[in-house]
């Protein structure tokens, strides 16, 4: 097949006259083959093309139908029927050429306007949470990202196939990422019911009377209707100031908390589901115990709890946990922040997880994201840079054996590199790592 894409590139530089890439010709592919048949059987093309033709479409559709095959691929098989298939010799190709120069030029102008556009991305699975809604697998995260930097990342992130956006109040971005997703949907690339957004309740608002002021406002700062999936960002409440103090101290620099019970925060949570503000609730950053509280005095079941979850800490126990009550586990710092000066996180720069990318012929990034994916998590990771967010996205294409999944299971160590240290210094009562898990 490689071959064939090959030709399909050097018969449609010849048919063009232009030295331009697979890529740029690839953006613009019929929508329906068959369409496109229907008009080559209206030419004069020969019996020996008419062939070429109806093999290389049987081949698209085959490869459509194989959710593995990368985009590149299905805009060269598309490419190909575009420009003029494949032709055995550079003298067929020659002929190909003025026959389709002379005869199509009209036509193809008159198809692309009708039939033709780039084609739809391949997009992440799905898990069905306990309410009935879908959630992609893998999202992509965007803490730290501000300055216009989290808005260029989700652009780049839907145009590449995800899905799945998550930030929160904490990042202060929620005006980007808004912006981001409605200037996506005004394009047409989506519909506002193709994004799964999460966003987060943070601590200052976890007296129940403040927490449908703080969505409302959430909502007003994305500039949406709705939000798909609306978490509780810790079980700890902190002392309200006003909005813009998110880490209230007091003169000593000590983080000023409250005991605010994180049941009464839920509850009132529950409330914005019915008022068709939010379409799912869930929690961050609870353990086990925690989780089992909500869970018992609940009207609306948490669809997720979000923790890190990396192969340093990869959440075994807790995924199981959440697993056997409905309830799906993300993965926040899935990478473990890389610090390549460093080499750190081991799990990143190990020669096994070199070995397996070398194995699977992808990068490390990718084999530990596939790793967690295939554990039952669902990872977000947290990039702003377009090559490496393209990265990310690309491991629905193979999955890891039972062996090499147990080779990741190797890095687990338990160390957390979000330890909510404030929290723990004052010995809070809801401080959620004073468990295993």
């Amino acid at each position: 097949m490689h071959q064939i894409i090959i030709k399909g590139v050097n018969s449609a530089r010849l048919l063009t006259g232009k030295n331009i890439s697979s890529q740029q010709l690839g953006r613009v592919i019929p929508r329906n083959v068959k369409q496109f048949s229907s008009l080559l059987n209206n030419t004069k093309a020969t019996k020996t093309q008419k062939k070429t033709f109806s093999i290389i479409n049987r081949a698209i559709k085959r490869e459509q139908n194989n959710t593995a095959i990368s985009i590149e691929n299905v805009y060269c098989y598309h490419l190909i029927v575009v420009v003029g298939a494949t032709f055995e010799s550079s003298s067929e190709r020659f002929r190909a050429g003025t026959l389709f120069r002379n005869t199509w030029n009209h036509q193809f102008r008159n198809l692309s306007k009708s039939y033709c556009g780039k084609m739809a991305p391949i997009l992440a699975p799905t898990v069905k949470l306990n309410n009935g809604y879908e959630m992609p697998v893998l999202g992509l995260g965007t803490y730290e990202s501000k300055d216009n930097e989290g808005e260029i990342a989700v652009k780049h992130a839907i145009d590449v196939g995800y899905r799945h956006i998550d930030t929160a109040y904490f990042y202060k971005n929620e005006a980007e990422i808004g912006k981001a997703i409605r200037d996506k949907i005004a394009e047409g690339v989506v519909k506002r019911e193709d994004i799964f957004l999460v966003t987060k309740l943070w601590s200052i608002h976890h007296e129940p009377e403040r927490v449908e002021g703080a969505c409302r406002k959430q909502l007003q700062l994305l500039g949406l209707d709705y939000i798909d999936l609306y978490l509780m960002h810790l079980p700890v409440a902190y002392k309200y100031v006003d909005e813009d103090t998110l880490l209230p101290k007091n003169e000593d620099g000590v983080l000023q908390m409250t005991d605010a019970d994180y049941l009464d925060t839920y509850k009132a949570m529950e409330q914005l589901v019915k008022l068709d503000l939010v379409r799912s609730i869930g929690v961050s950053n609870f353990n086990s115990e925690q989780l089992q509280r909500v869970l018992d005095n609940c009207e609306i079941k948490p669809v997720t709890n979000q923790v890190e979850c990396s192969p340093a800490l990869n959440q075994r126990k807790l995924t199981q946990y959440c697993k056997e009550r409905g309830v799906t586990l993300t993965a926040y710092c899935p990478l473990g922040r890389p610090r390549p000066a460093e080499n750190k996180p081991d799990f990143c720069y190990s020669e096994k997880t070199k070995a397996l990318a070398e194995k699977y012929k992808k990068t490390p990034a990718q084999i530990i994201l596939r790793y967690l994916v295939d554990i039952g998590t669902i990872p977000i990771p947290k990039s702003a840079n377009p090559q490496r967010i393209t990265e990310n996205f690309n491991i629905f294409d193979f999955k890891l054996s039972e062996e090499d999944i147990a080779t990741m299971d190797a890095f687990h160590t338990g160390e957390r590199l979000v330890p909510f240290n404030l929290i723990k210094g004052q010995n809070h009562k809801y401080w959620p790592f004073n468990i295993e898990f």
